[in-house]
């Protein structure tokens, strides 16, 4: 249960209620502050960069709202221990001083909070210092200039700490800049898209990375970059409005990918939005994104009893933690604080609370390979997706990228063991095994496309087994098809989307379908062809599913593969009850090459050529 260090029943309506809000987080993580370390030890779990650099990042990720609030004329609780840390950990002399950064570094990631810092709230903050004390801060962030990074997002980071010194009055290495936005412009696809890297995927760190760092560097340093700057505020525009069908009218998100354990900074990209003025849509709009999804995760149980951010999602969950998630890491949620950066007598301030802009139900982003389904009438929200894997195979790739769909009301179930089809995550996949319960799903992929809304992709789970899978919508269906070539026996599993079991469910199994029914929700998965599949559930491991902690419950289907050439067809749909279109299921008519869709009045047809 949650200590009330954390205002839980906060209306978050105005800027007064969030920088409530804002305060007691950077309160009660400083109940871990020691003022002769220059970092937060916020639990006995690290990341792969060791136990000191993770002090360290949670201390530098607490500026991500400091900044915005002393650019306000706030002065954030406990401020004078964030003064004394910062003055520690770029001492080269100082016990606690943070280091200097090599290859590869964690520091490098932690200096860009620095660099807003000192581009928007300089002269509150440098004014407890001296001048050795400023030298050695300019010092220490200049050592990121030389030092190899990954080649993704990271090249924002030396970029914003070379914002900061602009903006104080430092050296600004011009050419630095020039080689990281130039290093930058090799992955980007157009339509306002970027991939995190080159054949990266296309996931959350495209908002809460290229485009919130785009924004603050097209706002900041618009005077002397004016050229680079309209053109990242021209391509934010246009990511706004693939963006916005990424949330619902609730406020919550899908979730897809990796760093979910970083929460609210699935927002941060419209708090870029609001605090840079662009022009999107209106500002009540924005506003009301980014409240409504701040009240939502104030309602999930993400705090601990101390009222410290957990590792996980929707709850704390280590299973679903990658490699790089530290105590502190969760803690780059307060990169949608920069709102606090605007006034309470801005427009943004001021301007009423609106409701989300009329959508379609149907919205297709071809250069990422995604299709975002609105089933208003269900409330559900979901996306089919494909051609994504995160080739440095962090924990639970697979589960977060590489599912058919993935849905804001049901989440997605992560892999706890290939052995045993419960541990499996068979929700929204096609998994298949030698009859001997070890499953494989799809994984990387040979080739993807998207055309006429339909999403295509080659994959190959063994060398000597090639599946083509076509992914589209009809009316509130997902439907699939898998053509199959074999040169090993096979058994079969197919699952729709996950709910919980909890109280019991009834399930309605037979041959060709699977139907889950709880007091509010439904979901199915039916076999559209004569192929012999019959339906069933299975149950996964507590804390495997993204949102709830309880086991999940799944529909499925399960058959059996010959060698040779095999043709499976799916259709799957859920939602909240009452579902009534439930009982007119998809037809599916088979000509030569093609196929036929059929939904009372709607048709679709695909080629398997």
């Amino acid at each position: 249960m949650q200590q009330q260090s954390i205002t839980l029943d906060n209306p978050l309506r105005d800027r007064d209620d969030l920088l409530l809000f804002t305060q007691e987080m950077l309160s009660a993580v400083a109940n871990y502050r020691n003022n002769q370390i220059s970092g937060f030890d916020l639990a006995n779990f690290t990341a792969h960069y060791g136990h000191e650099r993770s002090h360290m990042e949670a201390f530098s990720r607490q500026l991500w709202a400091v900044a915005p609030m002393l650019a306000a004329g706030d002065i954030p609780e406990h401020f004078a221990f964030y003064i004394q840390g910062i003055k520690n950990g770029t001492n080269p002399d100082h016990p606690h001083y943070w280091g200097d950064p090599i290859a590869y570094d964690q520091r490098v990631v932690e200096m860009a909070a620095f660099g807003l810092l000192l581009a928007i709230a300089s002269k509150p903050l440098l004014a407890h210092f001296n001048e050795q004390e400023r030298l050695q801060l300019c010092q220490w962030l200049k050592r990121c200039e030389d030092q190899p990074i990954p080649d993704n997002n990271w090249h924002f980071f030396p970029v914003l700490v070379q914002v900061g010194f602009y903006h104080c009055g430092m050296p600004v290495n011009t050419q630095l800049i020039d080689d990281h936005f130039a290093a930058m412009e090799k992955y980007y696809l157009g339509e306002g898209w970027y991939s995190d890297g080159a054949d990266r995927p296309r996931d959350y760190y495209i908002a809460m990375g290229f485009h919130f760092y785009g924004l603050i560097y097209a706002t900041l340093m618009n005077e002397s970059d004016p050229v680079r700057c309209k053109q990242l505020r021209e391509r934010a525009t246009q990511f706004a409005s693939d963006f916005l069908y990424f949330f619902t009218d609730d406020g919550d998100a899908i979730p897809f990918g990796r760093s979910q354990t970083y929460r609210f900074a699935q927002v941060a990209f419209w708090s870029a939005v609001a605090w840079s003025g662009l022009d999107v849509f209106p500002p009540g709009v924005v506003k009301g994104i980014i409240l409504r999804h701040l009240r939502w995760w104030l309602k999930q149980p993400i705090f601990d009893r101390d009222g410290v951010l957990s590792v996980g999602y929707s709850y704390p969950n280590l299973i679903m933690s990658e490699e790089y998630n530290a105590p502190g890491s969760p803690y780059w949620a307060l990169k949608s604080m920069l709102i606090l950066a605007l006034g309470k007598e801005s427009p943004f301030w001021q301007t009423p609370e609106l409701p989300m802009p009329p959508r379609k139900s149907l919205h297709v982003i071809p250069v990422t390979h995604q299709i975002l389904v609105n089933q208003h009438s269900a409330n559900h929200l979901w996306m089919m997706t494909s051609g994504q894997f995160e080739f440095n195979r962090f924990a639970n790739s697979e589960a977060k990228y590489c599912k058919f769909a993935y849905s804001a009301r049901y989440g997605f179930t992560l892999e706890r063991d290939r052995n045993g089809l419960g541990h499996a995550s068979a929700d929204s996949m096609l998994l298949l095994s030698e009859h001997d319960g070890y499953w494989r799903g799809r994984r990387e992929y040979l080739a993807v496309s998207t055309l006429n809304g339909v999403i295509w992709s080659h994959w190959q789970p063994w060398k000597d087994v090639l599946i083509d899978t076509w992914l589209l919508v009809l009316g509130d269906w997902q439907i699939r098809v898998h053509q199959i070539q074999t040169q090993r026996e096979l058994e079969t599993v197919e699952g729709g989307f996950s709910l919980v079991n909890r109280p019991l469910p009834q399930c309605d199994n037979a041959s060709g379908h699977s139907r889950i029914t709880t007091a509010t929700d439904i979901s199915a998965i039916y076999c559209l062809n004569s192929v012999s599949r019959q339906g069933e559930t299975v149950l996964t491991a507590p804390n495997s599913n993204i949102l709830f902690p309880d086991r999940a419950i799944i529909p499925l289907l399960r058959g059996s593969l010959s060698v040779g050439t095999h043709l499976l067809i799916t259709a799957v749909i859920a939602g909240e009850q009452p579902l009534g279109n439930i009982s007119a299921v998809p037809a599916a008519l088979s000509e030569g090459d093609h196929i036929t869709f059929t939904l009372a009045d709607k048709t679709k047809t695909i080629s398997l050529k």
